[in-house]
This record gives structure tokens, sequence and C-alpha cells, in this order.
């Protein structure tokens, strides 16, 4: 069984669908806090720092799932991270207190960790059209964010948290017996690769890691708090529109997901221009139309959020683009892991912020100013990226 899911390779659809699994899972809780609140007698704004273990784990734990692959194999660590956050699910969705929901949910953090270094790893190692194919699993990931709210907010309807977390528990581990169904051949793990030595790093690679980790930092934290806090923006800004939790979780996920598709745009447009400028522009978007959404109420919100949340989704392949234009295949899950481990980190820091800014009496659209703000740094970031000559692309060069 284990040589059976060792070193293997899957399509891009399969790894696009676990990217998918990885962002809704993440995100139940986000929907189902108040109905959880309600159960173990907190408010929405109490219940909210319980979940913050399972982003810091979402992010901190990429370094230990890249080294474990490494040590393994990558399509070994995503069989592993679909039967792993599937059986965590079913976990929180047993919770008998509030302490053994946060444990459940810092579990769903742990192998959720190991998508984003592993998965995206394996997408990319092949150096064939890499902007837009990190577009397209772009936008299965959002669709992941945008299908969280709709569908728990169904499932609410039909239930309660418990049923959200063990439904959707069980469908990532039947998605697993697929996923290892789809395995075939053999790829190189990447300690075999690393022995061979790597073709080196690309001229000022630490300039442009470093624009990339400072993009990442801020662009972390505006995306962690727009997936978390919109759907309840919506319940409490939308109610011109309809007062259904259903409804405005409808509404959220039409913004998620329509915003989404801005990533297939993105890749396709980073393929062609510079990434420099394309994050410019991306990073400008932002703190312009993430400020709208502070001032606006009703249908006027609704069409803010949908442009706002599509330069932030938009952001999304340039960082990995620009990881596979300046660093070898041998240590892309390394850097990756450290990526994602400062976005996802700092991503969870909107927890706490957000609670403590609502608990201190600030209203909830005093959130997005302060995610305007932030965008700066996007600019910033891209001031500091050098435009990089076509000769010293890395992804021009052919995988192994």
């Amino acid at each position: 069984m284990i040589s059976a899911i060792q070193s293997k390779r899957v399509s891009d659809l399969y790894l696009n669908i676990s990217h998918f699994l990885d962002h809704f899972i993440m995100l139940v809780f986000a929907k189902a806090a108040y109905d959880a609140g309600r159960y173990f007698g907190l408010g929405y704004e109490e219940i909210m720092v319980y979940g913050v273990g399972g982003f810091v784990l979402f992010g901190g734990m990429a370094p230990v799932a890249a080294h474990l692959a490494e040590r393994f194999s990558r399509s070994a660590l995503m069989v592993i991270f679909h039967f792993g956050i599937g059986l965590a699910a079913i976990l929180a969705a047993m919770a008998q207190s509030i302490w053994q929901l946060s444990a459940a949910i810092g579990l769903i953090g742990i192998f959720a960790a190991i998508y984003h270094p592993v998965g995206i790893a394996m997408l990319i190692q092949s150096n064939q059209r890499i902007g837009f194919r990190l577009g397209v699993n772009g936008v299965f990931g959002n669709m992941g964010v945008a299908a969280a709210p709709l569908l728990i907010g169904v499932l609410l309807t039909m239930g309660d948290w418990r049923l959200c977390f063990a439904v959707s528990g069980l469908f990532c581990i039947a998605y697993g017996f697929a996923f290892v169904m789809a395995l075939y051949g053999d790829a190189p793990s990447p300690s075999r690769s690393a022995k061979k030595g790597s073709s080196g790093f690309a001229p000022n690679w630490k300039l442009a890691l470093g624009a990339m980790l400072l993009s990442t930092a801020s662009g972390g934290f505006i995306f962690g708090a727009m997936t978390f806090v919109v759907p309840r923006y919506f319940e409490i800004s939308l109610t011109g529109i309809s007062t259904s939790v259903a409804m405005t979780g409808l509404l959220a996920a039409i913004v998620y997901a329509v915003a989404s598709f801005s990533q297939v745009g993105v890749g396709w447009l980073i393929d062609r221009v510079p990434p420099k400028w394309v994050l410019m522009a991306i990073g400008a978007g932002q703190v312009v139309f993430v400020a709208l959404t502070a001032l606006y109420a009703d249908y006027a919100l609704f069409f803010a959020m949908l442009v706002a949340m599509s330069f932030v989704f938009g952001q999304i392949p340039i960082t990995d683009t620009i990881l596979s234009r300046y660093v070898p295949d041998d240590w892309r899950a390394r850097i990756l892991s450290v990526k994602f481990m400062v976005n996802l980190s700092i991503g969870a820091s909107v927890l706490p912020i957000c609670g403590a800014i609502l608990q201190n009496g600030h209203e909830m659209a005093s959130l997005f100013s302060v995610m305007s703000g932030l965008a700066c740094l996007v600019v910033l970031a891209a001031l500091l990226l050098p435009v990089q000559s076509e000769a010293h692309r890395l992804d021009r060069q052919p995988a192994e």
C-alpha cells in the first residue's frame, strides 16, 4: 500500500479539487461559528478566538509538511492530507466542549497545512504554463472559499454546526479514496532530486523573495480577513436585501466565486507581462476598493465587495509564479512552506485582532479600512520587485 502512493504523479484536476477542499474545510468554522457559539453559550466575537489555533497551525505546520514530503514523497503526504482533514472534521462534529472543538479545529489546521507546500510543489514541477495553471488552481481554492458559506449555510438550515463538520469530513475522506485511485506513474522525489544538485537560484533572488514575502505578509492578513468576516459582514450590512442567513451566505458565495476567476486572467497575464507591473496594479486596486467596502451597504456594498475580492484573489498566482522563476525545483517545497507559514500565520492574527476590535465597540466596517491601509504594503512590494530577464527565468528550464 505504501509503495502504491509514494512518488507518484496525479493530474492537475485532482490537485485543483484538493485545493478546493483545503480552503473549504478551513472555513467551515467561519460560517458555523455563530451557531456553535450559541450552543456553548458564547457570542460570535467570543467564539472566534477558539479558531485561532487552527489557522496558526495551518501556516505553522507548512515547513514540517515540506520536510516530510522531502523525506518520503509528495504524493504520500497528499494522501494523508485528505484522510487527515476528514477525520479531524468528524472529531470536531463530536466535540462536547468548546476546548474539544478548538483542539479539533487545530487538528484540521495541521493536516490542511500539507496542501500548499506539497500540492503546489507538485503542480509547478512540470514548469509548463505555470502562471495560467496556478491561476486555474487558485480558482478552485477560492471556489472552496465561495462554497463554504453557501453549503454550510444550507446545512445550518437542515441541522446544526455538528452536521456541517460531519458532512464535510465524510466528503473529504471519500475524495481521499478517489485521489489514491488517480495516482499514476513515478515522480522523482524531492530528496533524490536534491542529491543531483540544483541549477541554482536566479540572479536577484533575495530581493525578489523579499518582495514576495512582503506581499505575502500583507496579503495574508487581507485574504484571511476578507474570507472570514465577509459572510458575517453581509449578514449585518445587507439587511436591505435579505435577513436570511442562507441568502447572505449565497451572496457571499457569489462574490467569492465570481472574484476567483480573476486569478485565471492574472495567471494568463503574468505569463506575458513582468509580475512587477501586475502586482502593482493589483495592490493599487486593493487600496481603493477595499476602502470603499467600509463606506457602503446593501447593493453598493455587494458590488464594491465583488471588485475588491477580485483584486485580493488576483494576487494569489503572482507570488507563486515569482517563486517558480527564481527558485529551482528541489528548493520550491521548502520556500513554499516558509511563504505559506508567513502568509497563513499572519492570516491567523485576523481572528484575535478582529475580535479585539469588535469587543472594543468598533463597527465591522472599520476592519476594511485597516485592510485598505495594509494593501499599501502590496504596492511597496511591487516597487521592490526586480524586472527579470527571460534568460534568467528558472521556469524556462525543463523539470526533472
